[in-house]
């Protein structure tokens, strides 16, 4: 990895069904990081895509009266991709696994594990998920209720499993226990959080089995190059996009320049990623992940969101009412990323209301609205002798604007979006409590405080700009509203945001619609 970059993925979602807000909460997670990181000065590269091998894909199309790569293009096209738009993703690749560029190069990685010795012939005899694509320990079972009563059904799905035996390759991952070990002991950072890290120790100190890494009973999936009668396992193909997206194969220079790269998954994958793909990549000799981050889920109703128990809500649900920009915020403000957190139409609206509407939006409003009646639109600036020496109150101001850029730089560092715009809303608060403590609009009515009313509205026009720039990465669609009725300098975009108190402005306002829009009531969708 070239100094200065960053590299940030998504896992590539299956494109059995349509998307929902918890693939939405990811996509947005990791677009935030490439932001910030791009607006840092560094090289940032945000990686999405689908996973479209495997046994549950083949099923759902013939289910559909489709082939498999007809229904893949048509989840893609008319779900997967639009979903980007919804909530407003500039991610920087999109990588399907029916890509040639992905099937080559994973065949190439597959064949230098062969030629290694890492991959034996075997048999196996398991119980497997579908749904997971995963077959499954008897740990991971549980008794079925209703129509399954008397089977064994997936923990996550509620679905029987089946009881397969195969003759298969696999691959020898229990002989990277100890290193897999070893890396997590020297480098805590590389699974978070915590708690994440805990979990993945404990299984590996349990002892690996290898991993079986083909399939003969379907032909949906890259053939194995040395077997055309086997598939790859899903997973062991679709670990893969990391690396071919970013050049493995056919372009070392630009993989070099990439890898390695931090990974955003949900908990709920989270040891494909933390374990066998290390692994995988141990055994090749390529340099592990920079880190893999598992956050939570999103529950609805105290239950995981999924479409199969109904609890699935359409991104579109949201943004149709709310925006993309509120849904982005509230996901990455109301939740502590890492961690479980439960969604309900009510708190989006409360929060919307109160910090968006209410504190943020109003206060861009106010000073905007105060330049243009009591300045004409000028800025006021200190050079020009139109603004007084700061007070006490004023430098406070500039204190925070540094204090919360810091901050939440910091915070970033360490993945933690909530806390970092938890930091930055510090500044909102300060701002709003400024001005009702400067009264601009009395000091506006006497002649004699002209000089303090421009140090005032110069102080709060500084801060304003400062919050256009922290929050871009976040709410991209007002900051640029923002940004241009300040006559910000410059392309939002390309501002430092770890530098943001540093911004520089126009000499004039703009006029600036509401940002956020009051909504008089919020109706549930009915299948929400």
């Amino acid at each position: 990895m070239s100094a200065g970059s960053f590299y940030i993925t998504t896992p590539i979602f299956y494109v059995n069904d349509v998307p929902h807000i918890g693939h939405a909460y990811t996509e947005v997670a990791a677009d935030v990081l490439a932001r910030w990181h791009r607006q840092s000065g560094d090289d940032a590269w945000l990686l999405t895509g689908t996973d479209e091998h495997g046994q549950k894909i083949l099923r759902t199309a013939i289910a559909n009266g489709v082939t498999p790569k007809e229904w893949a293009d048509r989840l893609v096209e008319t779900a997967w991709k639009p979903l980007l738009e919804t909530v407003n993703i500039a991610n920087d690749d999109f990588i399907r696994t029916t890509d040639e560029r992905h099937e080559v190069n994973a065949q190439k990685f597959l064949q230098h594990l062969h030629d290694e010795g890492h991959i034996y012939t075997g048999e196996y005899e398991g119980y497997y998920c579908v749904g997971c694509e995963e077959y499954k320990q008897t740990s991971d079972l549980v008794d079925g209720t209703g129509a399954y009563t008397g089977q064994l059904v997936c923990a996550i799905h509620s679905k029987p499993v089946e009881l397969l035996h195969e003759k298969n390759y696999f691959f020898k991952m229990s002989a990277f226990a100890e290193r897999l070990l070893a890396l997590y002991e020297e480098n805590p950072n590389f699974v978070q959080p915590e708690a994440a890290r805990n979990e993945v120790m404990s299984f590996v100190k349990r002892g690996l089995s290898d991993l079986s890494i083909s399939r003969s009973s379907f032909d949906w999936g890259i053939k194995v190059p040395w077997d055309e009668s086997h598939v790859v396992y899903v997973w062991f193909d679709a670990l893969l996009n990391y690396i071919t997206a970013a050049g493995y194969g056919q372009n070392d220079e630009e993989f070099a320049s990439r890898w390695p790269a931090t990974h955003i998954v949900g908990k709920d994958i989270l040891r494909f990623h933390a374990v066998i793909w290390p692994a995988m990549l141990m055994a090749a000799g390529i340099e592990v992940p920079k880190q893999v981050f598992g956050h939570g889920w999103l529950l609805v109703g105290g239950e995981k969101m999924s479409k199969s128990k109904l609890t699935g809500i359409a991104p579109s649900q949201i943004t149709d009412t709310f925006g993309s920009d509120a849904f982005r915020y509230y996901f990455m403000r109301a939740i502590s990323f890492g961690q479980d957190g439960s969604f309900s139409w009510e708190d989006l609206s409360a929060r919307y209301q109160s910090e968006l509407a209410n504190g943020f939006g109003n206060l861009a409003s106010r000073v905007i609205a105060m330049v243009l009646r009591y300045c004409d639109g000028t800025i006021p600036a200190l050079s020009e002798g139109t603004a007084g020496d700061f007070t006490a109150d004023d430098l406070a101001i500039r204190a925070t604007e540094q204090r919360v850029t810091d901050a939440a730089t910091a915070f970033i560092d360490t993945l933690a979006i909530h806390d970092a715009l938890a930091s930055v809303w510090q500044l909102v608060d300060e701002l709003n409590g400024y001005i009702t403590l400067q009264e601009p609009w009395v000091l506006a009515k006497n002649p004699e405080s002209r000089e303090r009313l421009g140090t005032v509205l110069h102080t709060a026009v500084r801060g304003l700009g400062t919050l256009a720039v922290l929050l871009s990465p976040v709410i991209p669609v007002a900051t640029g509203k923002l940004w241009t009725a300040l006559g910000g300098d410059g392309d939002l975009a390309d501002q430092r945001v770890d530098r943001a108190w540093e911004w520089t402005g126009g000499a004039k306002v703009s006029a600036l619609e509401p940002l956020f829009p009051r909504i008089e009531s919020i109706v549930e969708p009915a299948d929400g």
